[in-house]
């Protein structure tokens, strides 16, 4: 696998466990709808977050969460839609992103909740 890959998988690895610390149930990984992938569907109160995780190695090209482009929302807008119908659920949706960069041998997170709304 290549080395930004594991990276990408070590930051969902890293944000499941941080929701997980702060009361959220993980109900799905990496679940996909045709071109669309949700790295992590969690649910907290009546509450859905679907959560994009960024990871970089540096900041040096810019924040993590500045890599989530309008492509990729409308992409996440229609799998979460998916989702909530397939499931037949009854619930206010959120978008979020978990911005996580390398610092040292540590790494720091950030949550940002309602990160960006669908239109």
């Amino acid at each position: 696998m290549a080395e930004h890959n594991e990276l990408g998988k070590l930051g969902e690895e890293l944000a499941v466990e941080y929701l997980q610390k702060n009361g959220y149930a993980i109900l799905e990984t990496n679940w996909t709808f045709q071109k669309a992938e949700i790295d992590i569907i969690a649910k907290k109160e009546n509450i859905l977050a679907v959560v994009e995780v960024k990871t970089r190695s540096s900041l040096d090209f810019g924040l993590p969460q500045d890599f989530v482009k309008n492509k990729k929302i409308q992409l996440l807008v229609k799998a979460v839609d998916a989702y909530v119908n397939e499931k037949n659920l009854d619930i206010d949706v959120r978008f979020d992103i978990i911005a996580i960069h390398k610092e040292g041998k540590t790494f720091s997170i950030e949550h940002l909740i309602d990160a960006f709304y669908h239109f």
